[in-house]
């Protein structure tokens, strides 16, 4: 059997199961199964977690039982073989059909005529599917086209009209680039490009990230130079957010939010390793990642607790030069990279994250000293989650001004979506 689709296979079936995140679930699979293209098996698997109501709608003009009465495998089988017939150009067709009826007799045994008949009818058949009128519903149309959950779409055709709404579902059908950060203690960037390029690396420069790399090839984080800290892997567009938010040697720093902590030493970084920041999550076992990568990068100045960022530290109080709340958000910013978030069912969650997010902005301002700032971050584009969070803490605090605001749309900047908004603490607190 054939090695890549049956990695494939596990980790979409673990996906569907377990409603695992495809990165992770893909990363342990390609492990265990050892498949001699592993990029091949990317393709596949991201292909079809990032157009699964397209496929499934296809699907569904071909086969009569309502797709979510199928069993999880057989429809994992057939999405695979369908994204292997529409995108797959280097696939010919027998062989999609073919290696989906075996993986059917493997997985599936006695569904292995039904898998190679729906398929075989949709080779037949395919001219005579159509999308939805857009006319009809454009809700609709666009959520079958770019598989969106419909909420989603709805959001952003409300927030930013038909052609942009359209523009930024495609973005996040877009494979993003490979980012790194290089380590401005360790190396100059020229130099690490010039080093990776030796090594058979395909490397581009960042045009709006100053330390920011694009790269191209395998292992990039096996070798000597990341385990020696030259660089670190970090989003375009989350360096940006540091490089406005604008850190500087000597201060202190709170990171309210900061695992996995590419911001905090990125900060770290900025600063020359000079000053002190103070790298906080809820989750203890998080740090411990952080820990390590401060010894890889050679940083000293990151200490770090475990601490729920909606409450105060009564001994830091108006202590803070700066203060990062990088908060958590509903990621519509990043569906590119966690293709899983177009899914989610529906929009409730976006009340409750909404008021954590308020929650840590009104705690993280308690830390700020008079003319310090405060950073609110998230990885959303949506205005509930960013413009307003924002203009409901400044409404309650006539302290703070708003200084400058950054947004980053996938459409427009080529990046990651990222929403960043720089305020500043009058100089004087309010009682004084």
């Amino acid at each position: 059997m054939d090695r890549n689709r049956k990695a494939a296979y596990y980790t979409l079936l673990d996906v569907e199961n377990n409603m695992a995140y495809s990165n992770i679930a893909l990363k342990n699979h390609i492990r265990k199964g050892r498949p001699d293209a592993p990029a091949f098996v990317r393709e596949l698997t991201y292909g079809v977690v990032k157009n699964k109501i397209y496929l499934d709608y296809i699907l569904g003009n071909f086969i009569r039982t309502p797709l979510e009465k199928l069993k999880p495998g057989d429809l994992v089988i057939l999405r695979m073989g369908l994204y292997q017939l529409l995108f797959m150009n280097s696939v010919p067709e027998y062989a999609a059909v073919d290696e989906s009826v075996n993986l059917a007799k493997r997985f599936s045994p006695g569904h292995e005529s039904f898998i190679n008949g729906v398929l075989r009818q949709y080779l037949r058949d395919k001219d005579y599917v159509t999308l939805p009128a857009r006319a009809d519903d454009e809700v609709r149309y666009l959520s079958v086209k770019y598989s969106y959950a419909d909420w989603i779409v709805k959001l952003w055709l409300d927030r930013y009209g038909s052609a942009d709404a359209e523009a930024l579902l495609a973005a996040g059908n877009e494979t993003p680039d490979f980012a790194v950060r290089v380590n401005r203690l360790k190396t100059r960037r020229e130099d690490l490009l010039t080093r990776l390029c030796a090594k058979g690396y395909d490397v581009r420069i960042s045009e709006r990230a100053p330390q920011c790399l694009l790269v191209k090839g395998a292992n990039l984080l096996g070798g000597r130079l990341y385990k020696s800290g030259l660089f670190s892997v970090q989003e375009e567009s989350s360096q940006i957010a540091v490089e406005f938010a604008d850190p500087q040697p000597g201060e202190l720093i709170i990171d309210v939010c900061a695992a996995p902590g590419g911001k905090t030493f990125a900060m770290a970084e900025r600063m020359g390793d000079r000053g002190k920041i103070y790298a906080w999550d809820i989750y203890k076992r998080k740090l411990s990642q952080i820990e390590q990568d401060a010894k890889r990068l050679g940083v000293r100045i990151v200490e770090t607790d475990a601490w729920d960022a909606t409450r105060v530290r009564s001994e830091l109080i108006g202590k803070a030069d700066r203060v990062f709340a990088d908060v958590p958000c509903m990621g519509l910013g990043v569906v590119r990279r966690k293709p899983e978030i177009k899914y989610k069912e529906n929009s409730d969650e976006l009340a409750s994250i909404t008021k954590k997010q308020g929650d840590i902005l009104e705690a993280s301002s308690n830390y700020v000293k008079p003319n310090g700032f405060l950073i609110y971050a998230t990885c959303s584009v949506s205005k509930q989650e960013n413009q307003s969070v924002v203009a409901h803490f400044l409404k309650r605090h006539r302290d703070f001004k708003r200084v400058d605001t950054l947004e980053l749309m996938p459409h427009i900047d080529k990046t990651d979506g990222f929403f960043v908004c720089k305020l500043q603490r009058n100089d004087a607190f309010p009682d004084d």
